[in-house]
């Protein structure tokens, strides 16, 4: 299963040169930029762990791309997305938010179906990913 969140996730993986585009076109539009990861990619889990800190006004897209490449070397086996975020007086949100790295074998999720009152049915999805603890997943 191939975890699809995020801008390019249904494109296969990105090369470093495409990522350093993406992110220098972020640059030029003035948008900050932060580097997460996380082992847990339940759609829900929308707090990632923050690789350093944002970065702000930064000029040359080198500089975030040494800061993924540094998580990865940190993190090897986990997801790692780049964020990019506009904090012009009004938007303040995310623009832009795609993977850089996935583990080789992403586990995937199961559908539990849960009978409740009546003929009331309710529906979750697990991450098969936190069937082991964090630091053991993959």
């Amino acid at each position: 299963m191939r975890i699809t969140q995020g801008q390019f996730s249904f494109l296969p993986d990105l090369t470093d040169e495409e990522i350093r585009k993406q992110v220098d076109y972020a640059i030029g539009r003035g948008w900050a930029l932060s580097v997460e990861w996380t082992d847990d990619p339940h759609p829900r889990n929308t707090y990632w762990n923050m690789w350093g800190i944002p970065m702000f006004e930064i000029k040359d897209g080198a500089a975030v791309l040494f800061e993924v490449n540094a998580c990865r070397k940190a993190h090897s086996g986990v997801y790692i997305k780049v964020n990019a975020f506009d904090n012009t007086r009004g938007v303040e949100s995310m623009c832009m938010s795609f993977i850089v790295q996935r583990p080789a074998q992403e586990p995937g999720f199961g559908l539990v179906r849960q009978e409740a009152g009546g003929r009331h049915i309710h529906y979750t999805t697990h991450s098969y990913a936190t069937d082991k603890p964090m630091g053991e997943r993959y």
